[in-house]
């Protein structure tokens, strides 16, 4: 991602660069998928999502981490989403309790994650989740 003077926010965040409020709206972009406890899952998408559609265009640090967010909280919903279809079909052969563990854990890799990055932006580094499909570009 390139400023209007042309350098990147990667050279930014190396360069301490990134104003605070910048960091802050970052993190907020990681940590509001966290509304996704108390949203059944769907907060997860839409809380970086409005955070990205609204700084995206006034804030480049903010535009890289909030479609950062947003992809990874899509690919882990799509993984939670096949993990349990197939749990709930395979149940009936006993080997479904397999994928409703596959599951957790990677709720709990979601958890886990989202706090890193939350804590990663906040201190100005362009953060990006392992594992995750690049979906929004």
């Amino acid at each position: 991602m390139f400023d209007e003077d042309g350098s990147s926010t990667e050279a930014q965040a190396s360069s301490g660069a990134i104003d605070p409020q910048q960091r802050q709206w970052a993190l907020f972009a990681h940590l509001s998928a966290l509304s996704a406890v108390v949203t059944g899952g769907l907060g997860a998408i839409i809380g970086p999502l409005v955070i990205w559609l609204v700084k995206k265009d006034t804030m480049p640090f903010v535009d890289d981490q909030g479609k950062e967010a947003l992809n990874f909280n899509i690919t882990i919903g799509i993984a939670v989403i096949v993990l349990t279809f197939l749990g709930v079909i395979l149940a009936i052969v006993l080997i479904g309790f397999l994928f409703f563990f596959l599951a957790f854990a990677v709720s709990v890799y979601w958890l886990v994650m989202t706090i890193i990055a939350g804590i990663k932006a906040n201190e100005g580094v362009a953060y990006r989740y392992p594992f995750t499909l690049r979906l929004v570009k």
